[in-house]
Formats: structure tokens, sequence, C-alpha cells
């Protein structure tokens, strides 16, 4: 057990009420889950706040409470430690009880609105084929070495985040790649966190429904690299128009990559087809199973962190090309009847544009490309007008669906959508609410040899309405589908 002056160690505390040198069991932020001898972190969340639970945490047994304002009624018996900022105490006090594991290991994170789960996948694929013991921290789960853990936030709350990294370096993992979004930097989840690396993939439209405008979102995941010290590598994209901006007050050793610009790590197309991509990456040529220009950047990014991390050029090239692409992203197979269906987590304007323009860079134009697409609800509402437009200006057909709806109703998200639609490419969509009816209708109108995207979901193993989540794979059903139809 520590004591719990050991674990508010670099906290900025404003005044403590009692002794901290007592013993400390456990550290949580809810208050549901403290028992005798636990700290309890009192957090203003955006639905909950933490101070109106501390008198449950104490009657629960804690032995301290950390908050920014003390409850009305003082418990003898009990530490309160006041700080201005509850969120940031949490990550440093979460490093310190787990031992500052991440220390132990060398921790790159991956940043950017499009890009972060195929990065920091491949980057863990690409190290396990070296021969290193590897950790993963992605929207789709955690990897301790090869042990599977189920993932429910991009950047997980601090306490998940250390306790995975602990169990990391006691299973001699020496490289951890790790998710990190803009919610996890506002919310002060990666404080605390020591990084070898940052990587910056690309910024467009997202979380505006959280950040309350653009400028905030990108000033947010600059925060990343502004905190990254001076030891680290930070490598941004300068082919993005704001990836000069997140190197622009960092620490860290400042590196990039394009496919336009002049950078440390270039690249050229040289093939974009169905079955893969033909790079030049500094001046050697590389076979990819990965498919599109945004994939290349993907590629590069992997490429430039590799090599910061100190893996020889011509080992990271050959690693390269033994890559797989990840579940959900452009993942794609060809029916009998030669109708190929490709599932893609595209959920932004951005990657949607991203994921249709390298489609029809590939397509022949004799081919019909139908597109089943939706927004999520409970999210940012300004993006589903922009996404209808993209999905019909580049579609030969579109059927717009539900996506998540959670608790909005679907027709008037779907409604949203149909008014970013021009008169010109209105007679291209249609609208069927029940997404698997919606898939089913793009496998009934699909020829041989046409496409068909499903966009939105992606490696999504459910669909969650009204706050149930219930079973619903993209990749199977239409896979399903289209064996049964065997046109």
């Amino acid at each position: 057990m520590m004591q719990l002056k050991d674990i508010l160690y670099k906290v900025n505390l404003n005044a403590v009420t009692g002794g901290t040198s007592v013993a400390v069991n456990e550290m949580h932020f809810d208050s549901r889950k403290v028992s005798l001898n636990d700290v309890f972190v009192a957090i203003r969340g955006t639905v909950v706040d933490g101070h109106d639970y501390i008198d449950q945490a104490t009657a629960g047994g804690a032995i301290a409470i950390v908050c920014e304002k003390l409850p009305e009624v003082i418990v003898n018996g009990i530490t309160y430690v006041e700080v201005d900022d509850t969120q940031s105490a949490l990550a440093i006090m979460a490093a310190n009880f787990y031992g500052n594991p991440s220390g132990d290991l060398k921790l790159v994170g991956v940043t950017g609105t499009n890009g972060k789960t195929t990065v920091s996948t491949l980057l863990y694929q690409l190290f396990k084929k070296a021969g290193y013991k590897v950790g993963l921290m992605s929207t789709v789960k955690i990897l301790v070495d090869e042990q599977e853990y189920k993932a429910t936030h991009t950047t997980p709350d601090s306490l998940t985040v250390n306790r995975y990294m602990r169990m990391m370096a006691a299973a001699g993992v020496e490289f951890c790649f790790m998710e990190v979004s803009s919610h996890g930097i506002h919310q002060k989840r990666t404080e605390g966190l020591i990084f070898a690396g940052g990587v910056f993939t690309n910024l467009s439209h997202d979380h505006l429904d959280y950040h309350h405008s653009f400028a905030e979102y990108r000033d947010v995941k600059k925060l990343f690299f502004d905190h990254l010290p001076k030891s680290a590598f930070a490598l941004t994209n300068v082919d993005d128009k704001n990836g000069l901006v997140m190197l622009q007050n960092t620490r860290a050793k400042k590196c990039a990559y394009a496919l336009k610009n002049y950078a440390d790590y270039k690249a050229q197309i040289l093939e974009n087809q169905f079955d893969g991509l033909l790079l030049k990456i500094d001046e050697s040529e590389v076979w990819s199973r990965l498919i599109g220009s945004f994939n290349a950047y993907n590629l590069l990014a992997i490429y430039g962190a590799a090599r910061e991390l100190g893996l020889d050029k011509i080992e990271v090239l050959r690693y390269i090309s033994e890559l797989e692409s990840v579940s959900g992203r452009f993942q794609y197979f060809v029916s009998s009847s030669k109708i190929t269906a490709i599932v893609d987590y595209a959920h932004t304007p951005d990657a949607l544009k991203n994921v249709l323009e390298t489609i029809n860079s590939i397509r022949t134009k004799n081919e019909e490309l139908i597109t089943v697409v939706g927004c999520g609800g409970d999210r940012d509402k300004t993006k589903r007008p922009k996404m209808a437009n993209i999905a019909s200006a580049l579609s030969t057909k579109v059927i717009f669906t539900s996506d998540n709806p959670r608790t909005e109703d679907p027709v008037a998200i779907i409604e949203d959508m149909e008014k970013g639609v021009s008169a010109e490419n209105y007679k291209k969509t249609m609208s069927i609410t029940d997404r698997k009816q919606a898939i089913k209708t793009a496998c009934q109108l699909a020829d041989n040899k046409d496409i068909i995207l499903i966009a939105g979901k992606g490696h999504e193993t459910y669909q969650e309405v009204n706050g149930v989540r219930s079973d619903f794979d993209d990749y199977k059903i239409v896979k399903e589908i289209l064996n049964q139809l065997n046109k």
C-alpha cells in the first residue's frame, strides 16, 4: 500500500486538511467503487459532477478526498486535498500510484482526426514483426503484448491507462503505441505520462459538438505536442495545413513527412489499385496491401516513427510490405458475382471524401459505386449535411441510413443529412432507416463488378439505439447478404 503523500507527488496543491502520511488502498473517481481506505477524486464531468458524490464516497470508507471545492461537512479522520483541477490531479496521481509505468516503456502517442487507429495498430504490427514485445491502446482494443482487452474509449481514463501500462511494463513490453484523442487531451488523461514521441496525422471537421470551434479543436491537439519532453520526437504531416502548427511550441525533436511538400520522410505513389499500393519511400520501392492515398500517408507516418525509434530503413520497408489492413478500415472482399463490398469507419466528411476519392481513382467508371452512409446521434450535427453532400457528389447511388442513433430519432438525423444534397444529385439518393435493410437494398441494386461502400461504423460490432446496444457487424452482414443473393 502506498502513502497518500507519495501519490500526491508533483500535484499542485491549494490546501490539505488532515494528514498525508496515511496508507491508501485504491484510487477511484467513481464513488460507487470506493471502499475502505481508498482515495476518491471528484471530477467535474460533462454530465455529472463528482463533487455531488463526496458524501457517498465518504460513506463507502474513503480515507482521502481530492476535490476542487471542499464539501460543507468535513468528516474527522478523512484527509481533504484541494486542487485547482482534479482531472490534472487524477492523471498525475494515477501515474504515481502505478509507479510511473510509461517511463519504463517507449510510449508513442498518435493524434489527428483520421488515421489514429490505423497508424497505432500498424506500428504495433511492425514492431511485433521486428521481434519486440509491444503494447497497443486503440479505439478497437488494448493489447498487452499478445493479451487482448476490450477498449471502451479512444483514450481511456488516467487510471485505466496507467494500470494497463504497468501490466505492459511487468510483461517486458518495450514499445507502446497509443491513440490520443482530443477529448483525452482536453480532459488531461495524458498528463503524467512520459512520451518518447508523438505523431500528427491530419486535422479536419469532427467533434464540434464537444469543442466549440475548429480553432479550439486544433489547439487542443496542439497541446499534446506542447507538452512533449525534449527527449521525444514530434512527427507531423506537413501536407496538412495544420501540420506545422503542431510543432510551433514543442520542445521535442521536430520532424515531418509528406507526399507533396519537402519533408524528412518523403513518399511517392507509383501504383494505386484495389489489391494494394506501390510506393517509393526515401528512394526505395515498397509494395503494401493497404489501399488509397490516405493509407500512403499512414504508411509514411509509420515509416517515420519507426525510423525515429531507431529501426533500420531496409528492415522497416520489409515489414511495411507485410502489414495487413486494420479491422473496419477499407476492409473489403469480392463476392462470387464479382461485386466488391468495402467497409470503412469513415465517419467524418474528410474521411468519407478520402475513401470515395480513392475508390473513384481506382474504378474504371463502368461500374456503379453505391454508398450506404449514416451519421451518429447525440454528436456533431454540423457534419451531417456535409457528409451527405460528399456521398451524393462522389457516388452513383447513395442510401442514407442509421448509424448509431443513440437517443436521437434516426429519421431526424437522416433529414439533417438530406439538407446537404444538391438539386442535381438528389435523384441519386434514397433513405432507408433500418441499416440492415439499407445494406440489403445496396446489394440488390448492385450488379456484376459494381462497388458497394458501407461507411461510418467500420470495426464496430454493435448498433446503439436509445441506450441499448445490439449486435451489428457491417462486414458480416454485407458478406452474408451477397452470399445469399449470389447474383
